[in-house]
This record gives structure tokens, sequence and C-alpha cells, in this order.
């Protein structure tokens, strides 16, 4: 069995991009397709990000070392990008490594009562909040549904913006948040060359999610707006390629930037047409902007149409009001 899975993975070796990256490619269940991993050869032998942990992705990431001469118990260190599953599965696999990332991956690592019972009392209150029927709370266990695809294994160390990556001097780490609110970056000033997650994907943009704050005691983060400022940092670096964690190397970087933000206003500005004079709800907006999908993917569409709202409430295009109920309403200011 493993013989004929190498066969087809022959179609997906690992790449070797130059004499220091190694680009492996993993496929998932999910709907985005086959995630990116990246060896990076230094000081220390290091694998940033290790698929989902279903057997496919084991067997692919296996194959990809093996194509780079290097086999699991080689590896020194595994770093995450950030925590989602296609991202953070293998991490377990991988007994010789440290691992670092974003001191927020641990929530989602450790995975303990007191995170869970606070991650459900969140998503409780947004989507109440939100203006979600009672009969779609059961939304809140389905968040919770890919847990089985990620690894277990805490952090041996954090790192965060201002550090560099271990063992590997001319890489810096970036907090990139937005898409995760535990994504970093990894760049290289001297190359122009990023390491860059799901941040910048070359064909498709990429979900600011709603998420937990690391600080319970913290509002809900704006993850939308957080993004817009994460990539609009990048307009004012020399990147002259991204190795991004799903599809292609992303070249011309400022010209897409520059484009997703364009769109993103017309998102919004879509958005501030449905209020018009009205008085509407983040779900009710949801129905109409995602007529198809919400049901199949409410949380996803929830995120989308919560980024546009906090786009026009920070631009003061629309007010915010509540009801009696704690259900909150949007009108053109």
């Amino acid at each position: 069995m493993i013989d004929e899975y190498s066969f087809i993975l022959k179609g997906r070796k690992a790449l070797n991009i130059n004499n220091h990256i190694h680009k492996i490619i993993i496929p998932t269940p999910f709907a985005v397709g086959d995630v990116n991993s990246y060896l990076l050869k230094g000081d220390a032998l290091t694998l940033i990000d290790a698929g989902p942990k279903t057997p496919e992705a084991w067997e692919a990431l296996k194959f990809g070392l093996n194509e780079a001469g290097v086999r699991p118990e080689d590896v020194e260190q595994v770093v995450l990008t950030h925590h989602h599953p296609d991202h953070a599965g293998w991490i377990d696999g991988f007994d010789n490594a440290k691992l670092f990332g974003h001191p927020y991956n641990d929530f989602w690592l450790r995975r303990d009562q007191a995170f869970f019972d606070f991650h459900d009392t969140f998503y409780l209150e947004r989507l109440k909040e939100e203006g979600v029927p009672e009969d779609q709370l059961f939304w809140i266990k389905r968040m919770k549904r890919p847990l089985s695809l990620m690894g277990s294994r805490p952090l041996d160390m954090t790192i965060n913006e201002g550090d560099v990556l271990p063992g590997h001097a001319d890489w810096a780490v970036m907090e990139t948040l937005g898409h995760a609110q535990s994504h970093l970056s990894f760049w290289n000033k001297e190359t122009k060359e990023m390491i860059g997650g799901d941040h910048v994907i070359a064909k498709v943009s990429s979900n600011p999610l709603i998420e937990p704050p690391l600080d319970p005691s913290m509002g809900r983060p704006k993850s939308l707006l957080q993004y817009n400022a994460s990539l609009s940092r990048l307009l004012k670096m020399p990147i002259d390629i991204i190795y991004s964690g799903h599809g292609e190397e992303v070249r011309n970087v400022h010209e897409l930037i520059t484009e997703r933000l364009a769109k993103q206003h017309q998102r919004a500005m879509k958005v501030l047409a449905m209020i018009g004079n009205e008085e509407k709800t983040v779900y009710e907006l949801t129905v109409q902007l995602f007529p198809h999908a919400y049901e199949k993917e409410l949380g996803l569409t929830l995120s989308e149409t919560i980024g546009q709202i906090d786009y026009l409430l920070e631009d003061g295009l629309i007010t915010e009001s509540m009801d009696s109920k704690g259900i909150f309403y949007y009108k053109e200011a």
C-alpha cells in the first residue's frame, strides 16, 4: 500500500527551491487542497508546518523528506506558522525535534478543559450577539470538528515579533495576525524571501477568522482589521517571493496585496449598500451575502461578514446598537 502511495506521491515530491529551502506538498481533506511544508537547512534542520494528522499526509511528509535526503528523526525543529489543523497535524511525528510557534498555539495544542469552556462561551456570546437563531447554535460544537487532525504536544518554546528563527539567524520572526490569532511569517532581509504560511496565497484570499483572544479578558479580535494591517505592512518591504502555505509561490507581492485590499474595500461597500437605511444583524447580512453557503459554512461566512462590519465601523460609515436581548444591529451612519 505504501509503495502504491509513493508512486502517486511522485507528482507531489519535495521541490528543491534553492540550496536552503525544500518544499514538500502534502494532501489534506479540506477544501483548500494541498498544504505546503518547508524544510529549512541551516544551523538547525527545521521543518516549517507539518500537514494534517492523516495517514496520507504522513506518508507524503515522509516521502518529501526522503527526497531531500532526510528522515523524520533527523529533523531538529518543527516551527508552526499557525495552529490550524492543516498545518499543525504531524507535530507529533518528530520525537527528536523541539516545537516552536506563537504563544496562541498552546491553547489548541494543550486543549485543556478551561480552554474549551472559554472557547464555547466565547462563540456562544458571539453567535447570540450576531442574531443567529437558537436552532443554529449547534455550530459551536462543529467549530471543534478538526481537532482530531491536529497534533497534541505543547510548544517547547514560544517565538514572536522581534525574535529570529532559532538556528537561522538570517530569518526574522514577524507576527502577521488576521487569518489566525497565532499567525507568524518568517522574513529573510538578505535574500528578500518570506515563508508566509496562509498570510498571502497566490490564487485565493485568506479568510480572517473570528477566534477567541489570547487574553480572555480582551474583547473579540477584529480579525479583518488585523489582516489588513498585516498585509499593508508587507507593502513597505522589498519582498521578491513568498513561499506560501498553499499553492504556488507568490512573486508579484505588492501588486497582489494592493489588489486584495481594493477588493476587500469593494466587499465592504457592498455590505454598506445592503444595510441602507435599515437596521440589520450580522446573521441577516450573512444570509444575504452567502445565500447558498451560510448553512454549510456558518462559521466562515459569519467571520467574513463580521470583518466587513468591523471595517465599516472603523471608517465611521455605520453605527452599532444593541437591543434588550443583547443582539447588535447596524445601520448606515
